[in-house]
């Protein structure tokens, strides 16, 4: 067999082989990663205890049943406890430079979408924590969880924005104003830190007193969650960076043989013989005997009058 021409399926097979070995790699990125996603778990226990807690004080359980015992006696217009996963919390214990005492409140989300920012609307922020968060699952769905760490310099185009859709309908986005009717992992995910509040007014207006400790608490969760999409950022950016070098070298690479050199140099081990089997042309194309018979095959050669009887023949006795 001749030596064999790099083209631009070997040159991606490769690519790909030892992209996957970068990302299982066990680097310090990917730990640091892995253990602020541990850090969301422990903070989001620890807040959605919390605002269970701050929720039911300012309204009591027996007061909600009693209301919903009003509604199911007269209907709607006593319709005034709902179920959210979104809080305004408030406390007043700091003071302004006037030494007046002044209000600190914001919006704490607590859906898998929520915002990092104190935001009562969603924004791409929340987007990227859930596709950093369910990374693994994405990734065994066929999706691309690392789209907002890959295009982060990016301004939107039709590659961000396909693979951006594909994340979120695996994860059951509504992309809608009305998140209640996110489906899938994002139900089930939402579904954990739902609470009862009363009134019928957007949550706004409805800040829930909490004290400046509790309040600094529900910030160190929102804090977690933003770590976690930093972390996911700085991870693929050094796998990006090591990508980038492998497309120059693999693009510079004449033959296979260099670029298996490549990956053993890098301690990563590539079975020459299964990249050619696997490939479309490898076989056919570089091997003559394969390639002589290819052509030959292709050939439109004119048959003598015996051939074709003989051809004839040989098709009708086929069929009996």
């Amino acid at each position: 067999m001749s030596k064999i021409r790099m083209n631009t399926e070997l040159r991606n097979k490769l690519f790909n082989k030892i992209k996957d070995v970068f990302e299982n790699e066990d680097t310090q990125e990917k730990e640091a990663f892995l253990q602020s996603r541990e850090w969301v778990n422990e903070k989001y226990v620890m807040a959605s205890q919390l605002a269970k807690q701050v929720v039911e004080r300012s309204y009591p359980v027996e007061d909600v049943a009693t209301l919903r015992h009003f509604k199911n006696k007269y209907g709607s217009p006593c319709d005034v406890v709902a179920k959210d996963k979104c809080f305004y919390f408030a406390h007043s214990e700091d003071k302004d430079e006037d030494g007046d005492i002044k209000e600190t409140k914001s919006h704490f989300d607590f859906g898998l979408f929520g915002n990092l920012n104190g935001s009562e609307y969603g924004s791409e922020d929340g987007q990227k924590f859930a596709t950093a968060y369910f990374r693994e699952d994405l990734k065994a769905m066929d999706c691309n969880p690392d789209i907002f760490a890959q295009q982060n310099e990016n301004k939107d185009n039709p590659h961000k924005t396909k693979h951006v859709d594909e994340c979120m309908k695996a994860l059951g986005y509504s992309n809608g104003y009305n998140d209640t009717q996110n489906i899938g992992m994002a139900k089930e995910f939402d579904n954990q830190y739902f609470l009862d509040v009363i009134g019928t007014s957007y949550c706004r207006s409805r800040a829930i007193a909490c004290t400046k400790n509790e309040y600094e608490q529900f910030e160190t969760w929102r804090i977690a969650k933003g770590n976690l999409v930093s972390k996911h950022q700085t991870w693929i950016d050094s796998i990006t960076k090591q990508c980038d070098q492998l497309k120059i070298g693999l693009k510079a690479y004449r033959y296979l043989s260099e670029g298996i050199e490549l990956a053993t140099e890098l301690g990563i081990n590539v079975d020459e013989a299964e990249l050619i089997k696997t490939n479309s042309t490898g076989l056919t194309i570089y091997n003559p005997s394969n390639l002589a018979s290819m052509i030959k095959g292709m050939k439109n050669k004119n048959q003598s009058r015996e051939a074709k009887i003989l051809a004839r023949k040989q098709y009708e006795e086929s069929l009996n």
